[in-house]
């Protein structure tokens, strides 16, 4: 009996420890606004209608606009990411050139000011600005809080967690202050850990997110390209033109989608007509 009642003391604050894990509960998030970064002050401003002018080739800018400081994506995760979408859009011929801008050289609520100070620096004509709102939960498997509480949490799943990520890329062009298009990409993961390896596997959770995310973003981001390229041409939301020495860039320069289709017309029109 001694030993029953020993054992008992024993496994009794583990007991008590285990069932006040099976309720617990945890929520991470991490969130960076593109509006609240351009319009601090709330509403956007009215601005004067106008035809945005794109030169090509383009310099373009891409960066993340600030987010909340108390559980930011790391910087060097944000390089990352850069770097996967640059490579993906680098080799267009109306694109000069892509410049990853760190955050830091963007300030939190900065506004269009700020965005177009950066741009200067960088010597950028459009920006494309990636927000990013994500949320972590987490909770405690019954079955394995049970065995916890009698073997050890390094030998069983121990806490589950689903990561929902949001990653939005909005294209502006710099001297108009207009927003050209956006495109956005989402991913959802699903995990459990041991116990003793939660932290640091739902961390890597979080990272994997984002990869995803902008995995998803990538081809979301193109075929919004290429609507913006048929709007061009057929509802004139922007006026293309050639920088001095761009003699354009094949049948994906913006500028030559109307007349690559003029001459596709009068081909077929002559090909009918010599038959």
């Amino acid at each position: 009996m001694h030993r029953k009642a020993l054992a008992a003391l024993l496994i009794a604050p583990l007991v008590a420890t285990g069932c006040a894990t099976w309720f617990d509960q945890g929520r991470q998030a991490q969130r960076a606004s593109v509006v609240d970064y351009l319009y601090p002050k709330g509403e956007p401003p009215a601005l004067a209608p106008s035809v945005p002018e794109l030169q090509l080739p383009l310099r373009v800018g891409i960066a993340f606009v600030p987010g909340e400081r108390y559980a930011d994506l790391p910087e060097a995760e944000r390089e990352r990411l850069l770097r996967r979408v640059k490579e993906a859009f680098a080799s267009r011929p109306y694109i000069a050139a892509i410049e990853a801008i760190p955050t830091t050289y963007l300030r939190a609520r900065g506004g269009f000011d700020n965005l177009e100070q950066t741009g200067r620096m960088f010597n950028v004509d459009v920006v494309t600005l990636l927000s990013y709102d994500q949320v972590q939960f987490s909770d405690s498997n019954r079955l394995s809080i049970f065995y916890w509480t009698i073997v050890g949490g390094y030998f069983v799943n121990g806490s589950q967690y689903d990561v929902n990520t949001l990653v939005d890329a909005s294209v502006f062009d710099l001297k108009s202050r207009q927003l050209l298009f956006r495109a956005p990409g989402s991913s959802q993961l699903k995990g459990s850990s041991p116990l003793v390896r939660f932290g640091e596997a739902s961390r890597e959770a979080r990272s994997e997110g984002y990869r995803q995310a902008i995995d998803n973003l990538i081809p979301q981001l193109d075929a919004q390209l290429e609507g913006f390229k048929v709007r061009v041409k057929e509802d004139k939301v922007a006026r293309v033109v050639h920088k001095p020495g761009y003699s354009g860039g094949g049948a994906i320069d913006l500028a030559g989608l109307g007349l690559l289709g003029a001459l596709a017309t009068l081909a077929t029109v002559r090909k009918r007509r010599a038959g």
